[in-house]
């Protein structure tokens, strides 16, 4: 018997950052949307716990016991008492250290597939809390939709959304560390007075409407000044799309992948195929938003 899980991977429409906190974190107000790029989480009982992946960039992506997949399924065995006996197979199709919680979305699709696979009648504030144990952006991945996160980004307030998105997505090659970014960032402001991090009621609104021309105007990444200072050429990327008729652009989240909001899918198609032209992207895909978060397929 095996359990099979799909979930989302995300974009950041609004990342509004803090200054460091006492505990090396920072407190975030991170508006998220999930979107129609999916990894694809298997599990099967097996003689021991094992981590196989396939799919663009599986050769990045960690198989020992630190992938989070792999410790959801520990994390949630040593709560109910259960040998973690299970082989996970990730297919990847979100990019990985792209930005877009790839990581994330395996742990939370493998939480949900072992807590199937083995009947644990977990709650959903229980897997909610084991997906804030593994990490900050783990929770959305499990809840989809779209959310405000704030503390870390782990406490979630799920939000209405009134229409369909439609996103172009640029894939860079190589990625972003998330630490490197968020170090980048405090070096940058490290003379600024941080404001705390407060969600845009214009940006909830537009998100609250489905107005994608109002959306436009709202986006905002405060790490993206980080991620360019780390890797300038995304400079081009986002100049690309946005020539290329996209009513935004932005890093998404920590980077490298580059994000573009279309006026509909025809104009995303479009943008697409131009940013692949211009030659300052590896690839670039098309999806839409909000998509649902983990799901037993």
């Amino acid at each position: 018997m095996s359990v099979t899980v799909r979930v989302p991977a995300k974009v950041n429409v609004q990342l509004a950052v803090g200054g460091v906190r006492e505990d090396g974190y920072h407190d975030l107000a991170n508006v998220f949307l999930a979107v129609g790029l999916y990894d694809e989480v298997t599990v099967a009982p097996a003689e021991t716990l094992t981590v196989t992946c396939s799919g663009p960039g599986a050769d990045q992506v960690p198989l020992d016991r630190t992938n989070l997949a792999a410790r959801a399924a520990e994390l949630l065995a040593a709560r109910h008492g259960i040998d973690p006996a299970v082989h996970i197979h990730i297919a990847k199709d979100i990019p990985v250290a792209g930005g877009m919680a790839g990581g994330s979305a395996d742990g939370a699709g493998a939480l949900l597939a072992c807590d199937a696979l083995w009947s644990t009648g977990a709650s959903r504030d229980e897997l909610l809390d084991i997906c804030a144990e593994l990490g900050s952006d783990v929770p959305f991945s499990l809840v989809g939709g779209a959310a405000l996160g704030t503390g870390r980004g782990e406490r979630l307030t799920v939000l209405p959304v009134g229409g369909m998105f439609h996103w172009v997505f640029a894939v860079a090659d190589g990625g972003l560390s998330t630490p490197a970014v968020y170090r980048e960032f405090d070096r940058l402001n490290e003379a600024v007075d941080v404001p705390a991090p407060v969600a845009s009621p214009v940006l909830l609104d537009a998100l609250g409407t489905g107005d994608a021309t109002a959306l436009a105007y709202a986006l905002v990444n405060d790490l993206q000044p980080a991620a360019l200072s780390l890797r300038p050429s995304l400079a081009d990327t986002l100049t690309a799309g946005t020539e290329a008729g996209a009513l935004a652009a932005l890093v998404s989240g920590s980077g490298p992948t580059t994000a573009f909001l279309a006026k509909d899918a025809d104009a995303a198609a479009g943008i697409a195929e131009a940013l692949l032209a211009s030659g300052t992207c590896r690839s670039a895909r098309v999806a839409a938003a909000p998509a649902q978060g983990a799901t037993i397929l």
